[in-house]
């Protein structure tokens, strides 16, 4: 019998990547999305109506949900708190209680932000205490404690936390990483006057990346069957590769053979609207002792193939 994967968010940035790595892997993917669904390929799915998600689960009977539909910028959540409570915390509690009454898996995405990021702090491990600093790794925390709160009983709810994100993007906007590029292009101009943070550490992680791992732990989970319960809740995975934003930049300007004159690093922004972290490098130790693959494709290599659509 095929396996079924539900996505939502399927039309986002990680979601596209997460159906074509379940569709490559064997899996039948149905995927959802609202505002850029394209029925039939897409569903198109309100989260804020539980009835429209007990019909679509109902209908589709999927083995696994990979939960990656979230409002995931900072500064947008902080702009729209209730609309980011809502998708973040309330349609993750109702797609767990749907979940939990049909004894499907559910693969809660979600994020390091869920930590302070302080100097020293770092690695994080699955199981450190979580102390948010901004809206959105709060409401991603809340999430997270929904979907155990109703799922974790059972072993059917499973949290992926991983770090930012870059990859294939029908925009460059779409990533906090790949719209660096747009950034590196305006620098070539002396008179730009662009800051970009030199502080911060990050550790970029491919969307194709994740996918794969995706696949792994639902595969594994499933097999698991009833022993699944006694299975880690809680995962994490990251790419090794440490970077501030003004490094990436810096290898973005190398690849494309453009000056970077119009770009300075900054140090901590004390007066940002948001605050940002400084280190919330995540262990993958569970992963590991699960035995599942953590390796990821090399930053910079990834970004010379790319780079060839990025030239003017």
């Amino acid at each position: 019998m095929s396996k079924i994967a539900f996505v939502t968010g399927a039309t986002g940035f990680l979601g596209r990547q997460v159906v074509w790595a379940f569709d490559r892997a064997g899996w039948t993917v149905v995927g959802s999305g609202f505002s850029r669904a394209t029925p039939p390929s897409v569903l198109k799915v309100d989260l804020e109506d539980q009835h429209a998600i007990d019909s679509v689960l109902d209908e589709t009977k999927p083995h696994v949900i990979i939960h990656c539909a979230a409002n995931r910028f900072p500064d947008k959540c902080d702009a729209d708190p209730d609309g980011t409570r809502a998708l973040n915390i309330a349609a993750s509690r109702r797609i767990a209680h749907a979940a939990q009454s049909r004894s499907i898996i559910l693969i809660y995405m979600s994020t390091d932000y869920v930590f302070a990021g302080r100097p020293g702090e770092a690695p994080y491990e699955a199981d450190a205490t979580a102390n948010p600093t901004n809206l959105y790794g709060r409401t991603k925390l809340a999430g997270e404690k929904a979907v155990l709160e109703v799922c974790g009983d059972a072993g059917l709810g499973i949290i992926l936390r991983v770090p930012v994100l870059y990859g294939h993007a029908e925009t460059s906007t779409e990533s906090a990483v790949n719209v660096l590029v747009d950034a590196v292009w305006k620098a070539c101009d002396e008179d730009a006057n662009i800051n970009m943070d030199d502080w911060s550490l990050r550790y970029p992680t491919n969307t194709e990346d994740v996918a794969r791992v995706l696949v792994d732990i639902a595969t594994r989970y499933l097999m698991a069957d009833e022993a699944r319960v006694a299975m880690p809740k809680v995962l994490q995975f990251s790419s090794e590769y440490r970077v501030t934003k003004f490094q990436m930049c810096k290898i973005f300007a190398e690849i494309l053979g453009l000056p970077l004159d119009g770009m300075t690093g900054t140090g901590e922004d004390k007066s940002a609207a948001v605050p940002r972290p400084y280190d919330t490098h995540l262990s993958t130790k569970v992963l590991e002792e699960l035995g599942l693959d953590v390796r990821t494709m090399d930053f910079q290599d990834w970004w010379r193939r790319e780079m060839k659509a990025y030239r003017r």
